[in-house]
Formats: C-alpha cells, structure tokens, sequence
C-alpha cells in the first residue's frame, strides 16, 4: 500500500480501462477513465467484503466502466480469499450474469442471490 492508502493488486488490471485502485483510506474501489472516478463503496468484516454502493460519473456510463470496476474489484476479492457480499443491486447484478465469480459467495448468498 503507497503511502496516501491507495493499492493496486495483480489481477486488478482492466484491459480497456486500466487498473482498479483500493482507496483503503475511503473505502472504496475506483477507476479512473478520461480523468472522471467511478467506484465501488466497501467494508472489510472478517475474512469478507461487502459491496454497498456503486456508482459513475454521468460522462462514464453506458461505457462498460461500471462492469469493468465490478470485474476488478472481484478479481481483487479472489486474490485476497475474501468471501463477496453483494448489498449493491449493480454489482448484485453483475455477478448473477458472470458465474465465474458464484464461488466468491457463500452458499447461503448465492442461493438468495440466484432466487432474486
């Protein structure tokens, strides 16, 4: 972690967009595209995170920002065996239609997740 509390991970990379930081300080995922952020609101309880808020600049959406921050945030859950719990119904959302991340969610989460 750099001195002002930010971090990159190994996997957080976003192909088109660039990487995913952890703003440990704000608690909060961003990507930064074109100089707008949108990010991700966390908390950290135990060996899991909790996704409560996204959100995007206006100029950002409707750009797959939203989807690639999502992605980079998940991929930085797994590198650090976090267990995910999705409260945002946008990142909800996203992981319903991306099976390759049910597996960071516990059973109990995924089933209620998958019945919504």
């Amino acid at each position: 972690m750099s001195p002002g509390g930010t971090a990159t991970c190994k996997g957080a990379e976003v192909a088109e967009y660039g990487p995913v930081v952890d703003n440990a300080t704000e608690g909060r995922f961003e990507l930064t595209v074109d100089g707008a952020t949108a990010f991700v609101l966390y908390r950290l309880l135990k060996r899991s995170i909790i996704f409560v808020h996204t959100e995007s600049p206006p100029e950002l959406q409707g750009r797959g920002v939203g989807s690639a921050l999502v992605r980079g945030s998940l991929d930085i859950a797994r590198e650090r065996g976090l267990e995910v719990v999705p409260m945002c119904p946008f990142f909800a959302g996203y992981i319903r239609r991306h099976p390759e991340y049910h597996d960071l969610l516990s059973q109990e989460n995924l089933q209620r997740l998958l019945a919504s």
